[in-house]
């Protein structure tokens, strides 16, 4: 595997489905519908097997599990242009954005002022992060399975702003950021990395990778802020016309 595949295989072990099958090097994962990345097969590698009936598992094992047969492939690498030729195209349904830049960079040094990054999640992290107090099993699984830390800071009694972090070997993976809109542009995003960056360092990371939907620019700016750089993109592609025959019609 070259260094791209490799840092893929960190971030989905960062972002554990509920169910997970290998094919070869690739994974074919299911977390009830909750993320793409949880719910599409990540094609890195070699599946052990030509790339037209890799393609017919992931279709096998999506309708299986009653989810949209999609492959997470590296953009414009050999596999990435296998699929398309197989007939496969740009899944642009996925409504986080289909094309994806995963950043790196080192973690800063320097205090955590004012966020703090709790053992446990609060009913108030998981309204920032999940959408609702009271999280579904999948989400459950995918966001607490882990070393994971729940990074929150407050203001004025209230939560105003979350993230999650997940340690995997030396890499400190970053995601679910969010601050609620009464108190943006207080620096509160900033305050929140911060403290994630030292919870890594605490729990032996020495650098972050972040998975950023292309047209997320504030994101983007963020962390170019923290020192990030484009390590390479990923793209979902699903099946076009006839490329996926579900195997019940």
């Amino acid at each position: 595997m070259n260094d791209s595949e490799k840092l893929e295989i960190v971030c989905a072990r960062a972002w554990p489905p509920v169910l997970e099958r290998p094919l070869g090097q690739w994974r074919l994962r299911w977390a009830d519908g909750f993320t793409g990345r949880a719910n599409s097969a990540l094609a890195v590698g070699d599946p052990g097997i030509a790339i037209s009936e890799a393609l017919k598992a992931v279709c096998d094992f999506a309708h299986d599990q009653a989810i949209p047969a999609v492959v997470q492939v590296i953009e414009d690498g050999a596999i990435e242009r296998a699929v398309a030729g197989a007939g496969w195209v740009e899944w642009t349904e996925h409504a986080a954005g289909h094309r994806v830049s995963v950043l790196t960079g080192p973690l800063p040094d320097g205090p955590a002022p004012d966020g703090e990054v709790l053992d446990e999640p609060t009913p108030a992290w998981w309204e920032l992060t999940a959408g609702g107090q009271e999280p579904g099993d999948a989400e459950r699984h995918v966001l607490t399975t882990g070393k994971v830390g729940y990074g929150v800071v407050e203001v004025d009694g209230v939560t105003a702003g979350a993230v999650r972090g997940a340690v995997v070997d030396d890499w400190l993976h970053v995601s679910r950021l969010a601050v609620r809109p009464e108190f943006r542009r207080r620096g509160l995003a900033s305050a929140l990395m911060h403290a994630l960056a030292a919870w890594g360092r605490e729990h032996g990371a020495g650098q972050w990778v972040l998975q950023v939907a292309l047209d997320n620019a504030g994101a983007l700016a963020l962390y170019s802020g923290l020192g990030c750089t484009e390590h390479h993109r990923y793209r979902y592609w699903g099946p076009g016309p006839g490329a996926c025959e579900d195997p019940q019609s």
